[in-house]
């Protein structure tokens, strides 16, 4: 019995009926087992599988168990060439991922510009939900948005079987990495978008959040090694602390061209979506009287780069704090402060910027990128190309595509701040140690000639007149002297800057008596 056949029969028997789908293709696997899915012995027995041997059954589970565990062993043995994707009525994913559990908060709110209606769920409800009558929509209903706080894999599958999520969108939500981009994919029937959260972080908020048991089981690192990377960054933020935190949180967006939008979001604040929420709430707002799917879509994204534009001013204040601090007095700690920050700005800075291209490109391309998904060959498809996002909410990814401008050339500005204050900083060490070192040649040219004339006068001379009849007083006579000498020349330098400076100082001062002596000359004879 081969591995593909056993899953599908696996998944037939453990999922139910599944509705077909031009991705996934026929997926009506409730029925019973085809005859080339069946033992041999069967094949020969000519009679319902209900009716073979207990023998048998048991031989066939087995066989079933085998085959299932084998191939999500080699799946997850070969890592880099696996098949792309993750499709739920796989028995293979369904091994793989199912360790990836979380209660998860589900929100979903129905509206139009007539009403609106809320409703709170967790895991078992949600997904009871979506296999239910009640999750079909009520006439009224122009917009659907399910909003998700966590990742857990029966959500996921409940979504995917209802929804038909692509499974190249399931792997980006389920393989999720620090180092993650944004970006936005088109398929056939959704839009994907993954955007960066960037937020600021309470310091009175835990200094490490660790990931979601389970999630990503296909990594390559073992759970060693992400202890290991785990508590490594918790090292780098305990010596961060004192600094502007700031947490990176991946969002996933699902836009349906029936009006369906799904969220979702693994470690973002409870409260994110709130102001969303409440513009929904109320009649009078442009998502309600619009009750477009892209509008809604467009103020996620105006939500996170309103939460980039406070982690930026946040960033400006900070700088401007270090940059007095550095002004008054360099100190180690404040440099080291601002090294710091200025790793953090080229970290964001990496991650903000794909920000502003997911957002020209579904402003400028987004009907291209539509029209390469169809298939011309198909005589059908011969009307206009309509892009997920409607003209009205291409207006408004304007004023956000301004935001995300100002939060680049910002951040630009802050980092051009910091760099300049670090070679401050270095310059102003530089000058104190040249000026240490110039008080102390200034000291051992004092005291050189002295040093001299005592080690010349220290030795052992005998039956000598000037050191009987002299003493110390001739010490004093050949040495002061030779002091004054020597930092006569060693000022002269000096003595010229100074005289420099006096006479530039003197000639500004009879240039500007002289215009001010004009000014009021000429106010004078007018």
């Amino acid at each position: 019995m081969s591995s593909e056949s056993v899953s599908d029969v696996a998944a037939g028997e453990r999922d139910g009926a599944v509705p077909s789908s031009p991705i996934y293709g026929n997926s009506n696997r409730a029925q019973a087992p085809s005859v080339k899915s069946r033992s041999k012995r069967s094949l020969h027995a000519h009679h319902p599988v209900s009716e073979r041997r207990p023998i048998d059954k048991f031989r066939a589970t087995v066989n079933k168990v085998m085959a299932m565990k084998r191939s999500t062993t080699i799946l997850a043995a070969i890592g880099a060439g696996a098949e792309p994707g993750i499709d739920p009525r796989r028995a293979s994913m369904e091994m793989q991922y199912r360790s990836v559990h979380k209660e998860c908060n589900v929100e979903i709110v129905d509206y139009s510009i007539v009403s609106s209606t809320f409703l709170n769920m967790k895991n078992a409800e949600f997904v009871d939900w979506c296999a239910s009558p009640r999750s079909k929509r009520q006439p009224w209903v122009k917009v659907r948005w399910i909003n998700i706080t966590g990742i857990s894999w029966d959500i996921i599958k409940a979504l995917s079987f209802k929804h038909e999520l692509h499974p190249l969108a399931l792997e980006d939500v389920l393989h999720t990495r620090p180092d993650n981009v944004s970006k936005a994919d088109y398929f056939l029937h959704h839009l994907f978008l993954r955007v960066l959260i960037h937020d600021v972080v309470d310091e009175s908020t835990p200094t490490f959040v660790a990931e979601a048991e389970g999630l990503d089981p296909s990594a390559p690192a073992s759970k060693e090694a992400l202890h290991q990377r785990q508590v490594e960054q918790a090292k780098i933020d305990a010596l961060k602390q004192g600094t502007l935190r700031v947490s990176v949180t991946p969002m996933f967006v699902f836009l349906f061209r029936d009006g369906t939008v799904i969220t979702i979001s693994q470690n973002a604040a409870p409260d994110l979506m709130l102001p969303i929420s409440e513009r929904l709430r109320r009649p009078d707002t442009i998502l309600r009287s619009s009750a477009d799917p892209s509008m809604l879509v467009q103020s996620f994204l105006g939500l996170i780069v309103d939460k980039a534009v406070q982690v930026i001013d946040a960033y400006h204040d900070q700088i401007s704090k270090i940059e007095g601090q550095i002004l008054l007095k360099p100190k180690p700690t404040t440099v080291r402060k601002l090294h710091i920050v200025s790793g953090d700005l080229v970290l964001h800075k990496r991650t903000l910027e794909p920000i502003k291209t997911l957002v020209y490109g579904l402003r400028r391309y987004d009907t291209d990128r539509c029209a390469a998904l169809v298939d011309e060959s198909d005589e059908a498809n011969t009307g206009p190309i309509v892009g997920f996002m409607s003209h009205k909410s291409k207006i408004y990814l304007a004023d956000v595509y301004d935001h995300t401008e100002y939060i680049l050339s910002t951040l630009d500005m802050v980092a051009g701040i910091g760099d300049s204050l670090t070679d401050y900083s270095f310059n102003m060490a530089s000058y104190s140690m040249n000026d240490t070192m110039r008080l102390l040649t200034m000291i051992t040219i004092i005291c050189l000639p002295m040093t001299f004339v005592s080690g010349y006068f220290g030795m052992n001379f005998e039956n000598e007149s000037f050191v009987t009849a002299w003493s110390d007083v001739l010490f004093w006579i050949i040495s002061l002297p030779l002091v004054a000498v020597f930092c006569t020349l060693f000022i002269i330098p000096d003595i010229k800057r100074m005289w420099h400076y006096i006479q530039t100082r003197r000639l500004l001062k009879v240039r500007s008596s002289a215009t001010e002596m004009n000014f009021w000359i000429k106010g004078f004879t007018s």
